[in-house]
């Protein structure tokens, strides 16, 4: 009987094998393969391990054999490419708001769709300069949460970290300068509107089941594309429409920033001006700042005023 029960995991098992053992440089004979089968406790007969092959190659599995010195068996296709599981690592090397202890354990379940001659290739480290890593070990099940109450049309409730509790209608989730954030809509406040909050920095979320989305009108005018072009590194302020006039070698960045739909409107001189919203916020001040004097805002006055402010307190701390 124990037997019996173990030939009905040897296909299994050989497909393990191809999967775990081999890959195009790592090939293994019809000896070796039994080899490995009988070491798992399965007996078997090397002539069967032919027709276990082909069994495996009816159900999909892609088993290639090399003839000739150096030659065997080896799995050719996989569900992933070993450059497309390296774009993967580094995609999630790269993400500070998934804390290190749950890094390790993605890379490691990518791993196993590699051989695991190819999977130490897979330990790479992408260092993401300036960004510290999240310690909120429930950040995934936090998206999770969110995305189930986006996709069912229910409010969440949750704590952030500025040590006060929301409920909030979810519309999108947003990926902006390394980290998620929520986009969503609020009432409970005045003005009530659109809100966004770090996810890394929300806990003990919950999906509100007997609480429908609200602000429905508001959201089917919303454009996400739009809300992430005026709100630099995610910042609130008052939205205006600033007039920005650029130098000529500007031009790429502009587009970059704030999209090709926005108008340039050439000057004599080869500079240019455009017109575009931006909800007004130090980190917009210090963008403008940062292309000393290629940029001007030309309106409106409120703008100008900060700028020359930020200017003067600039000048009194350095001179």
């Amino acid at each position: 009987m124990a037997r019996q029960e173990k030939q009905k995991h040897k296909l299994l098992a050989l497909a393990r094998i191809f999967e775990l053992e081999t890959d195009e440089k790592h090939r293994l004979t019809v000896p070796q393969l039994a080899q490995m089968l009988i070491a798992q406790g399965i007996p078997c007969e090397r002539k069967s391990i032919y027709a276990d092959i082909d069994a495996l190659r009816e159900m999909g599995y892609d088993i290639v054999l090399q003839r000739g010195r150096g030659g065997g068996y080896w799995l050719a296709h996989r569900t992933f490419e070993l450059a497309e599981l390296k774009l993967l690592v580094d995609a999630v090397q790269s993400c500070r708001f998934i804390p290190q202890e749950k890094t390790d354990a993605l890379i490691g379940k990518l791993e196993q769709l590699a051989s695991h001659h190819e999977a130490a290739q897979l330990q790479r480290q992408v260092y993401v300069a300036g960004r510290p890593r999240s310690q909120n070990a429930q950040v995934l099940y936090t998206i999770d949460a969110l995305h189930q109450a986006i996709n069912t049309g229910r409010q969440v409730s949750f704590h952030y970290a500025n040590g006060k509790d929301h409920t909030v209608s979810p519309w999108q989730l947003a990926w902006d300068g390394g980290s998620y954030y929520l986009i969503a809509y609020q009432d409970y406040s005045q003005p009530a509107g659109i809100r966004h909050y770090r996810v890394d920095r929300m806990s003990r979320v919950k999906v509100l089941k007997d609480q429908p989305c609200c602000g429905r009108e508001l959201y089917n005018q919303f454009s996400l594309p739009a809300y992430l072009k005026k709100h630099f590194n995610m910042y609130g302020g008052p939205e205006y429409r600033v007039t920005l006039r650029c130098a000529p070698d500007l031009r790429e960045n502009m587009i970059d920033r704030f999209g090709r739909d926005v108008i340039l409107i050439d000057e004599a001189d080869g500079w240019f001006h455009f017109t575009a919203p931006v909800c007004v916020s130090g980190p917009f001040l210090g963008w403008i700042c940062g292309f000393e004097g290629k940029v001007t805002v030309l309106a409106p006055a409120e703008v100008r005023a900060r700028l020359a402010s930020l200017g003067h307190t600039l000048t009194a701390s350095y001179f």
